[in-house]
């Protein structure tokens, strides 16, 4: 067969391969790939060349990404080899069907899959957006612009605002292996987003510290936040008790939740997730636990069953991990956070345990058997709470607010280049 011929009969192939799934994206622009095939981030995902062809569907429109870390697992051109005509000759049967062809195919659709923003739900919805949770139906509602001092989102549930700390049920399933998480901060973004403790119902809001809000920093490589970083509802890392093995106590807070699925999530948000494993950080000689977890609903969710299947699936991600909560207040002036344990991320059976000991830790807090310090307990839904209101008793809260967000000083997007961690 002549060059010319072999040509024309493998393109069509290669761009039918592209238009029906080669367009999800990782963030960084596809013109940042060089002509010689490399790239230093993630991009698109680059489609099985070897599989067999089947009928054509349109192709469907995408969501252009937020920027992603660069460098953080992709290295690669992630482009389908169908947009680079001068390297499109190369694409013989012989190549497309080697080992070393499979393999990188197949990690490159691995990052495609893992780190991918391009979603509708990586969308901010207000109060239109619903997750549908069995029975219930939560929604936001957002008051102030994002980068305020005023700005909260509240939970509502079926158009009731309730607390994210204590109404939403910590288990989504009878047989209590699947979890509700709160997304506070989505991945990639900087603004420290959290829980409020003190205020009426819980909302989220962003920290303050000396008046200011907080921000945390990029440290190279990577940017803001490595995952949609939340809570579980209906727990509390109580500052009473020193657990015997980190030999730190509770840094009174509901238990943090790093959730590694592909998609961006959104300020209150509520995720139906399944335990994987937990880090136990030592911040400030308080144990701050971190559970690692995945949504239910992503691609990989029937893979990941407990913390070895991360390292097998999504290599590198517990030490980036690792990393990210060890250097992250540096920019700051701080010093390095420390580990219990080494560092070791403990598997599911340990984590599970650290979550039921912080249910039944909210669960005297709630009751009023643990005082409750500054941290308001008022609820709707514990029946044996002696916090219990009912909706009428709320004061008003002010509706919806779709409003743009403030600017943010170009100073949190600077890189900080830390001596000692991973580049």
């Amino acid at each position: 067969m002549q060059p010319r011929r072999a040509l024309r009969l493998v393109l069509p192939q290669l761009q039918a391969r592209g238009a029906r799934g080669g367009v999800r994206q990782l963030g960084l622009p596809s013109r940042s790939c060089r002509r010689d095939g490399h790239c230093p981030g993630a991009g698109r995902r680059r489609p099985n060349l070897a599989a067999p062809l089947s009928p054509v569907a349109p192709p469907q429109s995408s969501v252009a990404a937020p920027a992603g870390p660069s460098g953080l697992l992709s290295t690669s051109c992630p482009r389908p080899r169908a947009t680079h005509p001068n390297r499109s000759r190369t694409l013989t049967r012989s190549s497309r069907t080697s080992p070393a062809f499979k393999i990188s195919s197949l990690r490159t659709a691995q990052i495609a899959r893992h780190l991918s923003a391009a979603s509708s739900s990586s969308a901010h919805p207000g109060k239109e957006a619903t997750r549908h949770d069995g029975n219930m139906s939560y929604t936001t509602r957002k008051v102030a612009a994002p980068y305020t001092l005023e700005h909260r989102v509240y939970i509502e549930k079926d158009g009731v605002p309730v607390s994210p700390f204590h109404d939403i049920p910590l288990f989504a399933n009878q047989e209590k292996t699947i979890l509700n998480m709160i997304v506070e901060i989505p991945r990639w973004t900087n603004a420290k987003l959290e829980i409020s403790k003190e205020e009426l119902l819980n909302p989220i809001k962003q920290d303050i510290k000396k008046g200011k809000l907080r921000y945390v920093r990029n440290c190279f490589p990577h940017k803001g936040y490595l995952w949609n970083y939340g809570a579980f509802p209906q727990t509390w890392e109580d500052p009473n008790v020193v657990h015997p093995e980190t030999k730190a106590k509770g840094d009174n807070d509901p238990l943090d939740v790093c959730e590694i699925g592909e998609l961006v999530g959104y300020s209150g948000q509520v995720k139906q997730v399944k335990v994987l494993g937990v880090m136990a950080l030592l911040d400030e000689e308080e144990t701050d636990w971190k559970v690692i977890v995945i949504d239910v609903n992503d691609p990989l969710a029937s893979k990941l069953n407990d913390v070895e299947d991360v390292e097998r699936h999504l290599p590198g991600l517990l030490r980036a991990t690792n990393e990210w909560f060890r250097i992250y207040k540096i920019p700051d002036g701080k010093p390095e956070n420390q580990f219990a344990f080494t560092g070791e991320c403990k598997n599911k059976k340990y984590a599970m345990d650290v979550v039921h000991e912080c249910a039944e830790a909210w669960e005297r807090l709630i009751t009023g058997k643990t005082p409750a310090g500054g941290v308001s307990t008022t609820n709707l839904t514990v029946s044996h709470s002696p916090s219990r209101v009912s909706p009428d008793q709320l004061p008003p809260i002010p509706s919806n607010q779709e409003l743009p967000p403030e600017k943010i000083d170009a100073s949190i997007d600077k890189w900080f280049f830390i001596s000692g961690a991973s580049a």
